[in-house]
């Protein structure tokens, strides 16, 4: 069965150019560009390099421009909160509206990928639904648990509250390659767990939703710290490196073998 490489360094003749999309402390971010520098000073050279920095919004709340100027990479803001108002729609309308009026933002972001001859977009705590390809993007839940009818269990934001909320013991990251749903991309890797602890029964709990509430920030928080900051970075070197690929049903592979379930290390 033919493989299709999600980047083909040999090909390329270069390091896969990754454009960095974020809306908030950029944590992620930080990530990735540490490893680049490790990588770096490592080997001689990273397979990857981060050659601009995008966020979808321009007030105080997104460090992207601070992250950026002091590691001297490009940085571009458009602010996708100003983009709807203008045009008079909700930025959360699931409406026909809605979607074409978040493919009209999405081209000017485009514009600049196509202009940095961008490989991989890392989306990295980018809270906008996004309508360009090529996207990686990393997410608070252990995407392979399936419902009994075979969806995807946690997705969507709130997926550690649903998690906890289940009963699951242990909560884990995941990093897709997007499509056009909501969490339904490939799933590429899935990171070590975390146990779940809570400080009371989950029975109890339940009957107190500010309290399960704050369980779950924490959990989310600490999921960050043991999930997200390893296995994104990771999902980009291995994307670079020419590991990841996809069969002609979008099933994927890593070094020539299916992972059903996600890469795990």
């Amino acid at each position: 069965m033919p493989l299709t490489p999600l980047f083909d360094p040999k090909r390329a003749g270069r390091p896969m150019r990754v454009a960095a999309f974020m809306s908030g402390s950029g944590t992620n971010i930080l990530k990735l560009i540490e490893l680049e520098k490790h990588l770096k000073a490592k080997e001689g050279h990273s397979p990857f390099q981060v050659v601009f920095v995008f966020s979808d919004r321009s007030d105080g709340a997104c460090l992207g421009e601070k992250i950026a100027l002091e590691r001297g990479i490009p940085y571009i803001s458009h602010d996708i909160r100003a983009f709807h108002k203008i045009r008079g729609v909700k930025r959360t309308a699931v409406t026909p509206e809605g979607l074409s009026c978040r493919k009209a933002y999405d081209k000017v972001a485009e514009r600049v990928v196509k202009a940095f001859d961008v490989d991989v977009i890392a989306l990295a705590g980018y809270m906008s639904y996004i309508t360009i390809g090529r996207c990686v993007n990393v997410h608070p839940a252990d995407l392979s648990v399936l419902t009994p009818d075979g969806r995807r269990k946690y997705v969507g934001d709130h997926a550690v509250l649903d998690a906890i909320s289940a009963g699951e013991q242990v909560l884990r990251s995941s990093t897709i390659w997007t499509d056009e749903g909501v969490d339904t991309g490939p799933l590429l890797m899935v990171s070590e767990p975390l146990k779940v602890e809570l400080p009371e029964p989950l029975e109890s709990l339940l009957e107190n939703h500010e309290r399960l509430a704050t369980v779950a920030e924490d959990h989310q928080r600490r999921l960050k710290e043991t999930g997200d900051w390893k296995i994104f970075p990771r999902t980009i070197e291995m994307i670079a490196r020419g590991r990841f690929a996809l069969d002609e049903r979008s099933r994927v592979h890593v070094d020539g073998l299916p992972v059903p379930d996600g890469y795990r290390e």
